[in-house]
């Protein structure tokens, strides 16, 4: 083990070493605090990560370590881990300020088996970019035609919608809000409380005007929806119905139908709203969007060129 040239064996070595570091952090320092990589924090550590991806790529000749990252070896043992951790979050249940696996977006293991994952697409992402500008020098100067490599193109926008749903994930982490507020029939309610238990005041109002809920024949309840009146700072008066999975959209927010109060018999005079905002969702979608159309195209156009293909190859 670890003679040259490295193997899989050394990528679930170093995959479980990722692992065991993560535990001892988890141990020592507690789980990730979030909230120190608010904006502007978080676009820095991006900066900060790009540019490193860049440096282990310009050095990669001279250190062994850095050339294995982004190849197979490296790569597959990384993502068997990452699915491993995935379907523990799956299985788990997740809740803010949980411990160790109930909090799986604060479990260094977690975090840090997810940015190596990412590390590795970035390394790959810039020596396919490195392939197309030796296939454009290609085109320029060459004389002899040159047959487009469409399974490459369509590789490098599978690996940049990764990269890119990743980033934005983890980094976008520390942006979300996440509040939960009560709302009465009869009563204007302004106020939420966030996941520490403090009071924050909305710029919108909300009035409850009725609450309805279905029920099964064991009474267990089969769906139920809160018929709402917002008030927005303009002087907008919005009626709107919320319920489970048909969240109300305003402004950047999404407003959930959350529960309701058991205890108040059939009239529930109440309702329990939660209240997200993600600034960096919209970059999580494009880079899935990415990701989707990448692999799509990838099939479609498997097998076409494949010599062209091989002869643009960096090493």
């Amino acid at each position: 083990m670890w003679n040259k040239p490295w193997s899989i064996k050394e990528g679930f070595t170093i995959g479980a070493g990722l692992i065991i570091l993560g535990l001892m952090l988890q141990i020592s320092v507690g789980p990730i605090a979030w909230n120190y990589c608010r904006w502007p924090v978080n676009i820095i550590l991006l900066a900060v990560f790009a540019a490193i991806i860049a440096i282990f790529y310009i050095f990669r000749h001279k250190v062994y370590f850095f050339n294995f990252i982004g190849t197979l070896q490296s790569g597959v043992p990384t993502i068997v881990y990452a699915v491993i951790l995935t379907l523990i979050l799956g299985l788990t249940r997740q809740t803010v300020d949980g411990e160790w696996l109930n909090d799986m977006l604060s479990f260094w293991p977690f975090v840090l088996i997810y940015v190596y994952l990412d590390f590795t697409l970035g390394i790959v992402i810039i020596k396919q970019c490195h392939t197309w500008f030796l296939y454009i020098s290609k085109v320029l100067f060459s004389k002899n035609k040159i047959v487009f490599p469409y399974s490459r193109l369509f590789s490098t926008l599978f690996h940049l919608g990764l990269f890119l749903t990743l980033t934005c994930a983890t980094l976008g982490n520390a942006d979300m809000h996440r509040l939960k507020t009560i709302v009465y029939t009869g009563r204007a309610e302004w106020r939420a409380m966030d996941s520490e238990n403090r009071i924050r005041e909305l710029n919108i109002t909300f009035e409850l005007k009725k609450f309805t809920i279905e029920t099964y024949e064991d009474g267990t309840p089969k769906r139920y929806a809160s018929d709402l009146t917002i008030y927005t700072p303009d002087g907008q008066t919005i009626d709107t119905t919320i319920e489970v999975n048909h969240p109300f959209k305003y402004k950047g927010w999404k407003i959930y139908q959350s529960g309701y109060d058991p205890s108040s018999g059939p009239f529930h005079q109440s309702s329990i709203l939660e209240l997200i905002k993600d600034p960096w969702l919209p970059w999580v979608y494009t880079g899935v969007y990415i990701m989707l159309a990448g692999a799509v195209f990838m099939f479609l156009f498997s097998g076409k060129n494949p010599q062209n293909n091989k002869s643009l190859a960096v090493e």
